[in-house]
């Protein structure tokens, strides 16, 4: 067994291109903004994950992300998620160590309505686009609306 320090983000093939016949290591200091894993980090095709800090008193605009899925991991905070169901505003409350699933084009709004304590998420998209579509208000969608 071989055991390697440093074989992140850093060690490319001519071209700059990621090489793809390895497991990848992305350090905490070596984010492309938000981004840890994605096509342009590690070369990955069809997975993006990154890292978010919404500040304390802190709301996102309402959007989706169009047909991507996104899978939420909460490390610490305690957001809020919005979505409608049809009839209503539903608001799940989130601690550490919870997961979501948003669907692909389903309106929601992040919010982190703590004064004192950001919430960071880990966030697991499939697709390398940074899809964010915002909407002027949360609706429900139905089965016909979904392509």
């Amino acid at each position: 067994m071989t055991e390697q320090e440093g074989t992140g983000a850093a060690l490319r093939p001519v071209g700059n291109a990621p090489l793809n016949n390895r497991v990848h290591h992305v350090r905490s200091g070596e984010l492309d903004g938000y981004a840890a894993i994605s096509g342009g980090t590690v070369g990955s095709k069809r997975l993006w994950m990154g890292l978010v800090e919404n500040p304390p008193l802190s709301a996102t605009d309402n959007h989706h992300h169009g047909d991507s899925e996104a899978g939420i991991y909460v490390v610490s905070g305690h957001p809020v998620f919005v979505y409608h169901d049809g009839t209503q505003e539903v608001r799940l409350h989130a601690g550490p160590g919870d997961f979501f699933l948003v669907p692909p084009f389903v309106p929601h709004r992040e919010e982190n309505p703590d004064p004192n304590e950001p919430a960071v998420v880990v966030i697991a998209r499939t697709t390398q686009e940074p899809i964010k579509v915002s909407v002027p208000e949360l609706y429900h969608l139905g089965e016909s609306d979904t392509p």
